[in-house]
């Protein structure tokens, strides 16, 4: 990676970042809050709506280009579902309303020095370990 590259992922970062702290997706409550249909809170909904109406047209400009900004763009093929994606969304959802965290915003809750935080990030990292080890990518 240039270091060009390193400085475009670090801003992008950092702006994702501070966009997570803003919209309160770092604080697990507000996200329980969210998932709990009895207390449904839905200002999550509009964060990840805002997401994607600034995503989209991103989107769309590098379909009409044929590449991204600085190069190629890679898009994810379309595969089947089967049980592999079934069960690992399945985990992801049951972490994300236990814990109240989702990847992006347990790094950034890190920060705030939050054991419960710092037990999700360790459970994701030694998760991905495992399955780097014993279910390794197909080709």
């Amino acid at each position: 990676m240039s270091r060009r590259d390193w400085l475009w992922a670090l801003v992008a970062g950092l702006f994702f970042g501070v966009g997570l702290v803003i919209s309160g997706m770092t604080d697990p409550l507000r996200v329980r809050a969210f998932l709990d249909v009895a207390a449904w809170d839905p200002t999550l909904m509009f964060v990840m709506g805002g997401a994607i109406l600034a995503h989209a047209p991103v989107v769309w400009l590098m379909r009409r280009r044929g590449r991204a900004l600085e190069g190629p763009m890679h898009w994810p093929t379309p595969t089947r579902v089967d049980a592999r994606l079934v069960g690992g969304a399945a985990l992801f959802g049951v972490g994300w309303g236990l814990s109240g965290y989702c990847p992006g915003p347990a790094l950034i809750s890190v920060l705030s020095l939050s054991a419960g935080a710092f037990a999700f990030v360790g459970a994701m990292l030694l998760g991905s370990r495992l399955v780097a080890r014993f279910d390794p990518p197909r080709a």
